[in-house]
């Protein structure tokens, strides 16, 4: 069974947020609201200081504060890649998910349910790319089965020095920094 996830190549990407635009048209999100973003992160100590520019978005971790505090079932890890999902006819609204969240991740969509980042499951059942991924200019986003070591995105890690976000939350998170 594969364990999907996203590494990102901070030296090619330029935060021209074609994945942004890509992520709202693909999965209808409403206007005012986004699944993921662009931020600029100052890493490292004076006089060693590198900027990265990061796509953020759901990091879809092994251990889900997002699930385990959701008193509906309505958040949970979906068997096919191990993807985290809201079941949107189930949530009821609460945001104990986005409480959880230390990505704030997540966000209430106006008809009442959270909404997230799906690693556009819809896509990759079919053996496609998530949006985001396959808009990218810089070709800065690679997207695959991370327990896979012939897989791109396991060679990628196992080759180049790499970072998640907020390793101390304890979530581990599947979205990788190359830097």
């Amino acid at each position: 069974m594969a364990r999907f996830g996203m590494v990102i190549d901070t030296k090619k990407c330029v935060g021209c947020m074609d994945c942004v635009v890509a992520c709202k048209t693909e999965n209808n999100v409403p206007e005012g609201y986004n699944r993921d973003w662009i931020v600029t992160a100052a890493n490292g100590k004076f006089p060693d200081i590198h900027l990265e520019i990061q796509t953020q978005r759901c990091n879809h971790c092994d251990y889900t504060p997002c699930v385990s505090c959701c008193p509906t079932g309505a958040s949970h890890v979906e068997d096919f890649g191990k993807i985290v999902l809201v079941e949107h006819n189930k949530c009821i609204g609460c945001k104990a998910c986005l409480a959880a969240c230390p990505y704030d991740a997540r966000f209430i969509h106006p008809d009442g349910y959270a909404d997230k980042c799906t690693f556009c499951i819809h896509r990759v059942e079919k053996g496609e790319l998530p949006a985001c991924v396959s808009v990218c200019p810089t070709h800065c986003m690679y997207f695959g089965d991370l327990d896979d070591p012939n897989s791109e995105v396991s060679k990628l890690l196992a080759s180049r020095k790499n970072h998640s976000l907020i390793p101390e939350a304890g979530t581990l998170p599947r979205i990788y920094y190359l830097t």
